[in-house]
């Protein structure tokens, strides 16, 4: 993943990207290399298992087993697990939504590792970059839990993109969205852009906020697991497989009522993720786009908009 390059041949002018880098990664205490390689061959075996146990699982009790996977897989990355439901009455003790119960989840996005955070609290379908599928380890998993895949620099794919999200919603399934459209270092974060909130309008469906960060043994904030910059795939596992005394915290807001329009339910579930938080690299413009080293205005702040299509921005 690499943001710093030039854009690619298909690659738009409103394409979200992060200023984020490796000066944003810090390093935290680390393990030896046995423990790194034994936590590697942790999480190999779980993924090589997944499927033979999915399939020997009753149905009745495969959400169960899916979530205990994942909450494993935390566990071999070193990680410890903490959530905070501050929904109240709306809480359900199945995690994000009760068994058959369509909701979409938006969470802001660090890296790969908050896949594996939020299937820990229930299992979930993602929307995530196309090309996830070809990752070691991770890609088969993403193929098992249905993803639904998106090419960010093709934005005349994104309609469809939404039109499979609200599919998905209206058979009754849980999906996550990272409306931001890229990865953050877990200090700083972009706006929440609002084209995937209209299947959420469109269906109806009720939308789960979530607090997502990463916290080192002291409690502060930490950066191992932003994807940024020029980070590969195995640069970023390594670290944080390396990583010692990180915990994933997920913190569940009150419900959004979808509403009838999409950028002002885009606006309330920012309020509800960020809360009081500043954005390190400075408070976000939500009237401009970062596209590489250029800031070009998006139109469609000023300009009338087909709420259906959900096309003209992210």
């Amino acid at each position: 993943m690499v943001f710093d390059a030039p854009p690619a041949p298909h690659s738009h002018s409103w394409m979200p990207s992060s200023p984020c880098g490796s000066g944003c990664i810090e390093p935290i205490d680390e393990v030896g290399t046995a423990r790194m390689l034994t936590r590697l061959a942790g999480v190999a075996g779980l993924v090589l298992g997944f499927p033979v146990l999915t399939v020997a699982t009753p149905k009745a009790r495969r959400e169960d087993m899916q979530r205990r996977y994942a909450r494993a897989a935390l566990r071999c990355l070193g990680m410890r697990l903490r959530v905070i439901d501050n929904r109240g009455a709306d809480a359900s003790a199945a995690g994000f939504a009760d068994p058959g119960t369509p909701m979409m989840v938006v969470a802001g996005h660090i890296g790969w590792a908050d896949v594996v955070a939020l299937a820990a609290v229930q299992p979930v379908s993602f929307v995530a970059r196309a090309d996830m599928v070809e990752w070691p380890l991770l890609g088969k998993l993403a193929q098992l839990t249905r993803v639904i895949p998106i090419e960010r620099a093709r934005l005349r794919e994104l309609p469809g993109v939404v039109g499979q999200v609200a599919q998905r919603l209206s058979a009754g399934n849980r999906i996550v969205v990272f409306p931001e459209g890229t990865t953050w270092c877990g200090r700083a974060y972009g706006s929440l852009r609002p084209a995937m909130f209209q299947a959420a309008v469109d269906t109806a469906t009720p939308v789960q906020p979530v607090r997502l960060r990463y916290l080192d043994r002291d409690g502060m904030p930490c950066t191992v697991p932003g994807f940024v910059g020029d980070d590969t795939f195995a640069d970023s596992a390594k670290r944080v497989l390396r990583s010692k005394g990180m915990t994933v915290e997920i913190v569940l807001e009150p419900r959004e009522h979808p509403g009838t329009d999409r950028r002002d339910l885009a606006r309330r579930c920012e309020r509800a993720i960020r809360g009081a938080d500043r954005s390190r690299h400075g408070v976000l413009d939500t009237e401009w786009i970062e596209s590489g080293n250029t800031r070009v205005q998006d139109p469609s702040v000023t300009q009338q908009e087909p709420v259906s299509t959900g096309a003209t921005a992210w």
